[in-house]
């Protein structure tokens, strides 16, 4: 986690010149170079939510359709009885977010760089980091009291359908909680009915019906995955019409599949008899190339694998891509003002409001440890 480095940004907190980066900047015999570290991070928004902007602030109210008509056999001479939709409500809580940066005249005039430009590109990835952090934990279930993310700020286990569905608790939503039958947002679907959907059982017995389950393959660290979990996840979903496509894990889940001897339905053989080879189409040592840039690792049971920083080792998450499990509401984009912090120093602010909450409560699993 990245820690804000606070304060105006000037020549006097330079340091002795040896330890601090900020000193070597004002050296007139420092190359004239710099090199920056590169970020990278899946692109969370488009995978996960659904984008959406509004011209109201505040609490956002959505409304979500669920399966309320059926076909029926009509006689001759009559007509099918009237039918209509049902639907439930879910609100998306607006918020404003923003970080300002400052730097002194005499900085900018002594530095052999442009020390506002640096400071605005930091200020941009520290905006993505927030925003790819933010819809993890959203997504993810973890606690987070800043972000308000989770039941109370507390990380999603075994909370039951009305925990997490209490929306002064837990603003971002959730998937669907324990004895889901009993809340009003799962319906029948195919061959089961409600009370059979929130039967369903796990791996361990426990918790049924829950989309928040324990790992049942008794892992002993964390970063484990046990394949039972994600064929018991299939189940829970597919039962409720949706089409699990896509693993969310940890780099510490990333390490555990490439140990894995058996992990090789990540790689596709051309044409019968040839090497495999990774989705790519590259061969040779450079298959793994493109793993780090886009997060996308292989596939598994048919389910694209993909690796985010933000993803606890604890958990990992098996979702339908193609529904959009979150929504993304944006009132504000990413805007930049110019500050006045005072005499002699350059600032700048930058704000955006969103909203983000789980609105789509079958269209995702998490496994935790």
């Amino acid at each position: 986690m990245v820690t804000a480095n606070t304060g105006i940004l000037t020549s006097a907190n330079a340091g002795d010149g040896t330890t601090s980066t900020i000193a070597n900047r004002v050296l007139v015999d420092f190359k004239d170079a710099l090199t920056d570290y590169r970020t990278t991070s899946m692109d969370v928004l488009s995978m996960f939510c659904e984008n959406m902007e509004t011209d109201t602030g505040g609490d956002i109210d959505l409304t979500i359709a669920k399966p309320s008509m059926a076909m029926e056999e009509i006689d001759e001479g009559t007509t099918p009885a009237y039918q209509h939709t049902s639907l439930r409500n879910e609100r998306i809580n607006v918020k404003e977010w923003g970080l300002a940066v400052a730097v002194t005249r005499r900085m900018i005039e002594d530095s052999r760089f442009n020390e506002v430009e640096l400071a605005l590109n930091e200020a941009k990835r520290a905006v993505e980091r927030h925003v790819t952090k933010h819809a993890m934990y959203a997504l993810m279930g973890v606690g987070n009291s800043t972000l308000r993310t989770g039941v109370s700020d507390t990380t999603i286990s075994t909370g039951i359908e009305t925990a997490v569905t209490t929306f002064a608790n837990n603003p971002h939503g959730a998937f669907y909680g324990k004895t889901p039958e009993d809340g009003s947002r799962i319906v029948d679907y195919g061959d089961y009915t409600a009370a059979e959907l929130g039967a369903l059982a796990w791996a361990s017995g426990s918790n049924t019906g829950s989309h928040y389950q324990p790992s049942g393959g008794a892992q002993t660290a964390p970063g484990q995955i046990a394949l039972s979990d994600i064929t018991g996840a299939i189940e829970f979903m597919s039962a409720k019409g949706a089409n699990p496509d896509t693993i969310l894990v940890s780099p510490s889940h990333y390490k555990s599949l490439l140990d894995l001897a058996d992990f090789t339905t990540a790689f596709d053989t051309v044409t019968p008899g040839t090497a495999s080879i990774l989705a790519t189409g590259v061969e040779g040592p450079d298959r793994m190339q493109g793993a780090g840039q886009t997060g996308i690792i292989g596939s598994l049971f048919g389910l694209k694998v993909v690796s985010n920083a933000w993803v606890p080792a604890t958990r990992y998450g098996i979702f339908d891509t193609n529904i959009k499990p979150m929504a993304y509401v944006q009132r504000r984009g990413l805007t930049v003002e110019e500050a006045n912090p005072g005499f002699g120093i350059v600032g700048s602010y930058l704000s955006m409001r969103y909203g983000l909450k789980i609105v789509r409560p079958e269209a995702g699993m998490i496994i935790y440890d």
